[in-house]
């Protein structure tokens, strides 16, 4: 059986990092599209300009999708979708609550 490419590898790895801190950026409070988009664009430029790849120069991508949501979210944005996020929360609480007493 034949070995993988070498670049293969690598450029899978990169794929899975850039995914992995899409998705956890994108669950962060007050990130939108345009965020994940200027981040990833920020990523691959970096990893372009250094030939890194994203681990070596970043990461974690879980860990480095929390730094980058708190450089590019602003404050106020983050702490309104956090409560929110609560508010919803609760209701849905209350809600499944009410349905469990009326046998809905």
């Amino acid at each position: 059986m034949a070995k993988k490419d070498r670049t293969t590898d690598a450029a899978e790895d990169r794929e899975k990092w850039l995914a992995r801190f899409q998705v956890r950026l994108a669950m962060q409070p007050g990130v939108d599209r345009a965020v994940v988009l200027q981040a990833v664009k920020e990523v691959t430029a970096h990893c372009a300009d250094m030939d890194v790849d994203p681990r070596t120069a970043f990461g974690d991508p879980d860990a480095y999708a929390v730094q980058t949501a708190a450089r590019l979210v602003p404050a106020d944005r983050a702490a309104h979708e956090k409560r929110h996020a609560a508010a919803v929360d609760t209701l849905g609480s209350v809600l499944k609550r009410a349905r469990d007493i009326t046998g809905l």
